[in-house]
């Protein structure tokens, strides 16, 4: 594709990408790309492991980088290759720094580089070239490291730069780090269409009262789900279905329903329309989890755990149901059991979706917002 010389030339950088449809891990990533390509003002080079791409979207994988990108997504990426097996995920993330810094001196012709997770910024070139860097949950952690804030403002003093946090919890600490070099603007990510055509059915009386969770099976991820779930559910007819990978080796008990992973259209379909709601208690240094902004879409009621990343975006009884103890939760599932309280929660969070998050086109559009501003245009941001 010969890039329009009127469209921005971007460089989309992400150590994460599905292999296809079927597969779960970085589809976030993959629906970005896509937007950001139907975007009439955009040309996309992308970097990243291999998958389904856009036809509009050139790569800038050469045949070797792409092969051991790869292998990265099968490990299930750098962070988790580090915490499973320092010693070669330390090599790993050696060798990513080199390709990364390859990548960004062969692709001079770019007008700004779209960097996703902030230890993929540390390699940029002294070329002056803006940059915006898109800040998840998982990068939080990476800032305590020794040395990790000296590095990235480093590279930052040499470039404007906009940080894009997927949640406005991540702009405070942000905003002390990095504030006098860079600008922090939370930047939501989008929603499928296919989530807010959800057609729920609420459950009757009589019905058994299906719960769902659909998460990687780690022990921050489900926090207290088995011990705070199990007198409410072993031996009683409520069902709680669980969905994802398994990348911890965890102990899954007899009254829980483990289907392994799912596919977005099997949990569309099939799932979503007839549960009483999602629920998440995890621990895990979060962002803003796609699969709850993809269930407040459908108009699935949420029960979160009380941490700051799920009350960023989920008012207590209006969009969803906070509990930090086992007895909350318990009065939480019964609460959202009730067809009319279940009905208002559902509503209330699908209209806020669609309100403040929107699609995947809304989202780049964001994105392209910043584009214009890095460059020196104009351009009314949403």
């Amino acid at each position: 594709m010969s890039a329009n010389k009127e469209m921005t030339r971007t460089l989309f950088v992400s150590t994460s990408y599905p292999r296809d449809q079927t597969d779960w891990r970085g589809m976030f990533m993959a629906h970005i790309s896509r937007a950001l390509a139907r975007n009439p003002e955009v040309s996309v080079l992308q970097w990243a492991p291999p998958g389904e791409v856009d036809p509009a979207v050139d790569l800038a994988t050469t045949e070797l980088e792409s092969q051991w990108l790869a292998t990265l997504m099968q490990r299930g990426g750098i962070s988790h290759w580090l915490r499973t097996r320092p010693p070669s995920g330390a090599i790993a993330a050696a060798k990513l720094l080199r390709m990364l810094r390859a990548v960004y001196r062969r692709t001079g012709e770019v007008d700004l580089y779209h960097i996703n997770w902030l230890q993929c910024a540390l390699p940029l070139p002294a070329d002056h070239k803006p940059a915006l860097i898109t800040v998840l949950g998982n990068d939080m952690r990476l800032l305590r490291l020794p040395f990790m804030r000296t590095m990235l403002r480093r590279v930052m003093r040499r470039r404007k730069v906009v940080l894009c946090p997927n949640a406005t919890w991540m702009q405070a600490p942000l905003q002390a780090a990095f504030g006098d070099l860079a600008h922090v603007q939370p930047v939501s990510f989008g929603i499928d269409p296919r989530w807010y055509a959800v057609d729920r059915r609420v459950q009757t009386h009589g019905e058994p009262a299906r719960w769902i969770v659909v998460s990687r099976l780690t022990a921050d991820k489900l926090g207290d789900l088995f011990a705070w779930s199990q007198p409410m559910f072993a031996g009683t007819s409520r069902e709680l279905h669980l969905f994802g990978p398994m990348q911890e080796a965890l102990e899954i008990p007899g009254w829980v329903r483990y289907h392994g992973p799912a596919s977005a259209e099997q949990l569309a379909g099939d799932w979503f329309p007839r549960a009483c709601g999602l629920i998440t208690l995890s621990r895990h240094a979060e962002g803003r989890p796609q699969v709850m902004l993809e269930a407040m879409a459908a108009g699935l009621p949420i029960i979160a755990s009380a941490m700051p990343a799920h009350a960023d975006f989920i008012n207590d009884n209006d969009t969803g149901m906070l509990c930090d103890t086992q007895a909350a939760y318990r009065a939480t599932l019964s609460a959202l059991e009730d067809a009319q309280a279940n009905r208002r929660i559902g509503t209330a969070a699908r209209e806020w979706a669609r309100r403040e998050v929107g699609t995947w086109d809304d989202c780049a559009q964001r994105y392209v917002a910043i584009y214009h501003r890095l460059l020196g245009g104009s351009s009314n941001e949403r």
